[in-house]
């Protein structure tokens, strides 16, 4: 028998999206084609689209003011957090997305 080829695996960005438990939204994407400021940008994009009024998107833009009496409209419904040191992040209440790397095998 001749023996078997190498098997190749493929990095992928895998990014999913949740309305509660529910997924709402799955895809993958070669890794070399997002880094990690183009998936941040990605999923705020997502989660804005998803679910964000054009208020609640603005707001998500201000920044948030200091040592004022004014309050602020800032909010954090766009913030992007990193999980520990992996390339996984997430971003959203409700709905949320998440893109993490994940390994694809191939031929």
């Amino acid at each position: 028998m001749a023996p078997r080829a190498a098997r190749r695996r493929t990095k992928l960005w895998r990014i999913q999206g949740f309305d509660g438990l529910t997924k709402i939204y799955e895809s993958h994407v070669p890794l070399a084609q997002l880094s990690d400021e183009r998936v941040r940008a990605l999923l705020m994009t997502l989660v804005a689209r998803a679910g964000l009024t054009y208020d609640e998107i603005v707001e998500a833009y201000s920044l948030k003011r200091r040592n004022t009496r004014r309050p602020s409209i800032a909010n954090t419904l766009l913030k992007v957090q990193r999980d520990g040191l992996r390339s996984r992040f997430t971003c959203g209440k409700n709905p949320f997305f998440v893109a993490s790397i994940v390994e694809k095998e191939g031929l």
